[in-house]
């Protein structure tokens, strides 16, 4: 109990430090651009709700939080919030009393620069992060390099459309595909995007190509709970991967070795570790002849599997420790682009006519972490998590750039359109718009955490998911976090 109990709160606080941190070098990017300009810095905190620590240095506060959801930077100067955040207080001493005089106006190229200089420090953090995973490589599961069907649900639409296991997917609806997960060029994802009534599906089987059009599915469920997408029911083929042999054991008298992975068992094609046991069962103290690949050549190898001593019909564990991953060191600018290219692909299925991707099925800080917090439990966890943080750092830079009032694209936006005019707006008029948006935008950010709560409660178990789990087909996508005057720091 207690060893499970350190285990959470060990990867609980992995969560929290890696998602504060991503979001802290964002706000830092605006602190350091404000000093730079001259800008008047009201307050630079790490974390929200009541202050644990505040003190004053150099004219700003630095405050510690109660809660642990990344930081804020308040620059009055650049976007007025009274309306929500109210006149600065005086402290009991007076040593925060606000200025005698009205802070003056800055020029729209200071707003531009500040207002940038977020999203830049996330996308130069990216590009650290992927300069990093490049150096120590990330563990890859061996399906996300296929597309070869490994598992279809008997009961699914691609069973009865002819998908079988052994095929391999060339193109969804026309769209070539070489990955089964994720949001940039694979199976999953050009099923969820289809909007027609059927699914064509280009493969090839017994090196012959073949076109499939396949139904489609989605389960029905109760309003409060995130729509379902499309499914077809299959799953990626998992070669199985021996990541050790055990000394004195008949896999080691047999001859394999770590890093084989395993193909056939007496000519039958093995999907999945379960289908190599299956076989090895039925021919239980007899010869049985194994295909393993090994350096990129095929080896034959002979295992005579031995009667469990307590299971009927089932086999003695003959000695092989299995894993389903590789190390891959991709390069950093092969991370950012498909990055940028999953964040345009998903930003596309949201505005699509006919698409059934909706804002609901995007994640905000909730949901964010909770996806940190299903890698840090796999092996490898840290390895997989500063990937991720790849992707949610580009995520963070392009969504804060889009050009809506209190995101840093909107400040950007309101300047240059101030810079045009030759004017600055009203004062009065701007607060208003500022507020108004970050109230649109935190409710948004409610609506976001509202699915993100309820996806802990009455998870259906995907039926037509392969049986070794597997990634989502949609990673999650952030939403675009406040900026530095919204203390709202939602993915």
């Amino acid at each position: 109990m207690l060893p499970k109990l350190l285990n959470i709160l060990t990867t609980a606080g992995s969560v929290v430090l890696l998602f504060n941190l991503i979001i802290i070098v964002h706000e830092i990017g605006h602190f350091l651009a404000a000093r730079w300009r001259g800008l008047h810095i009201e307050e630079f905190g790490v974390w929200f709700g009541k202050p644990l620590w505040k003190k004053q240095f150099n004219g700003v506060w630095y405050s510690l939080g109660s809660i642990p959801a990344g930081g804020f930077v308040k620059l009055p100067q650049l976007a007025p919030m009274d309306l929500i955040e109210g006149e600065s207080e005086s402290q009991p001493d007076g040593e925060n009393a606000p200025p005698s005089e009205p802070l003056p106006p800055i020029s729209a190229l200071d707003k531009i620069i500040v207002a940038f200089a977020g999203p830049l420090f996330s996308f130069l953090f990216a590009i650290a992060l992927a300069v990093v995973v490049w150096s120590v490589g990330k563990p890859v599961n061996d399906f996300e390099n296929s597309t070869e069907i490994g598992f279809v649900d008997p009961k699914g639409p691609a069973a009865a459309a002819g998908l079988q296991p052994g095929d391999t997917i060339k193109a969804v609806d026309g769209h070539p595909v070489d990955r089964f997960m994720g949001p940039l060029r694979s199976v999953k994802w050009h099923i969820v995007r289809s909007e027609g009534e059927t699914i064509r599906f280009d493969i090839e089987r017994k090196g012959e190509p073949l076109a499939i059009h396949s139904g489609w599915s989605k389960a029905e469920g109760p309003g409060w709970k995130r729509k379902e997408l499309r499914t077809v029911g299959i799953g990626p083929r998992q070669i199985p991967n021996i990541d050790g042999v055990l000394a004195n054991s008949p896999a080691e008298q047999a001859g394999f070795q770590k890093g084989d992975f395993l193909l056939k068992v007496n000519d039958t094609p093995v999907f999945n570790v379960l289908d190599g046991y299956n076989e090895l069962a039925r021919h239980t103290g007899q010869p049985n002849h194994l295909v393993v690949r090994r350096n990129h050549t095929e080896t034959t190898l002979t295992l005579v599997p031995t009667p469990h001593p307590s299971q009927p019909n089932w086999i003695a564990e003959p000695g092989l420790q299995w894993g389903h991953r590789s190390i891959m060191h991709p390069l950093p600018s092969d991370q950012i682009r498909d990055a940028v290219l999953s964040i345009v692909n998903m930003l596309d299925a949201l505005f699509a006519k006919r698409s059934d991707v909706s804002a609901q099925h995007f994640s905000g800080p909730v949901g964010i972490m909770k996806v940190y917090y299903s890698i840090f439990e796999n092996e490898g966890g840290w390895l997989l998590a500063l990937a991720f943080s790849v992707f949610f750092n580009v995520n963070l830079a392009l969504a804060n750039l889009l050009p809506f009032p209190v995101l840093d694209g909107g400040h950007i936006t309101l300047a240059l359109i101030e810079s045009i005019r030759r004017k600055p707006f009203n004062p009065k008029y701007l607060g208003w718009l500022q507020t108004s948006c970050a109230v649109a935008a935190m409710a948004f950010m409610a609506y976001l955490t509202f699915f993100d709560v309820t996806d802990f409660f009455n998870r259906r178990k995907d039926k037509s998911a392969a049986p070794a789990a597997a990634p989502s087909a949609t990673q999650p996508a952030a939403a675009p976090t406040g900026n530095q005057t919204q203390p709202a720091p939602s993915k």
